[in-house]
């Protein structure tokens, strides 16, 4: 009788690991225990032509916003734009309810920057979301966006940021909090294939691939879980944090309720000067830096909004909040939803 309860208990514990592992392998998955998936870093260097560089600037200053995250940002000033002499030596981002999350010093400072990273290592931390240490990147850097970088933006990027006046800035590095630390290891995937220059034929092609380079989903569109609302693509509502409070993201789909009534001067008048009509744009909009942008990068921008499938959700940051059953959010206007 012992030993057939030994053999009993010897199986039930082989079918309790059987089930947990089919659990993780159809669940989460094996990366959160073994890690991110990653590349071997190369040798490869990218040449710093005038071409690359003016790309490079456009991008990391305008269409990018790169220093939007990368710098402290001055909150008394329309569009909070970087502290003056400090752009790119990094940000803990403690004023936007996120204290645990550092954005490096993206400065060529070889100490405290990026000064003594490979090219390569900037490659694979801006498009496939690991650091240069190794450790998986929080997706607030948008290089699930970013996969879609073409080589030779990527190498404009890298070009330019090696340009930047450096600064001495010493950070503390990101520590997510469980789970985080254990799921975001889901995220990174290298990039291993030539990723060839974006469609440039008509301006909804180009303006599409702007739109991803500059993340617009990544606000605009709510999320639950962490994982976007289905049908809710850039209908706004996602909430994000300034030292005054939170705000929720605008509906920017061709609704009614979203841009539906702008024409092409409105939105290039509300990205260059943060205002649609009287109305001032909140900071958390970096308006600052898509004002930068081309008039026919604008435009770009507003045909392929115009594609997108117009969803009716109404919010207004000037109303008192209250639950929105679409977005499943609080934020003014959210029971008329």
């Amino acid at each position: 009788m012992a030993r057939r309860g030994k053999k009993f208990a010897g199986i039930t514990l082989l079918v309790i690991v059987a089930l947990m592992a089919l659990g993780i392998t159809f669940t989460i998955g094996w990366r959160p225990f073994i890690g991110a998936k990653k590349r071997a870093l190369t040798d490869r260097k990218f040449e710093a032509t005038p071409q690359r560089l003016a790309r490079g600037k456009y991008l990391v200053d305008g269409v990018m916003g790169c220093f939007g995250c990368h710098t402290d940002a001055d909150w008394s000033k329309p569009g909070a734009p970087p502290v003056a002499g400090r752009e790119g030596s990094g940000h803990v981002w403690a004023d936007q309810n996120l204290p645990w999350l550092i954005a490096p010093n993206i400065t060529p400072d070889k100490e405290t920057g990026i000064g003594a990273w490979s090219d390569d290592a900037l490659a694979r931390a801006i498009r496939e979301g690991i650091g240069h240490d190794g450790r998986a990147l929080y997706p607030i850097m948008p290089y699930p966006e970013y996969r879609e970088m073409s080589d030779e933006d990527l190498a404009s990027v890298i070009a330019y940021l090696r340009t930047v006046p450096p600064v001495r800035n010493q950070l503390p590095t990101t520590k997510m909090p469980y789970p985080l630390n254990f799921l975001m290891q889901n995220m990174p995937e290298p990039v291993t294939a030539t990723v060839a220059a974006p469609d440039q034929s008509t301006p909804v092609a180009r303006g599409g691939y702007l739109v991803r380079m500059a993340a617009c989903a990544e606000c605009h569109t709510p999320q639950e879980k962490g994982q976007p609302l289905p049908g809710m693509d850039f209908a706004g509502g996602f909430i994000l944090y300034e030292p005054k409070g939170p705000v929720a993201s605008a509906n920017i789909t061709p609704a009614p309720s979203g841009i539906g009534y702008y024409n092409d001067a409105t939105f290039i008048q509300a990205l260059r000067v943060g205002k649609v009509g009287a109305r001032p744009l909140h900071a958390s909009m970096p308006w600052w830096y898509y004002g930068k942008m081309t008039d026919d990068d604008l435009r770009s921008i507003f045909a392929y909004l115009h594609t997108l499938k117009p969803v009716k959700h109404q919010l207004d940051n000037t109303e008192p909040p209250a639950y929105c059953r679409l977005c499943k959010q609080r934020h003014g206007f959210g029971a008329t939803n």
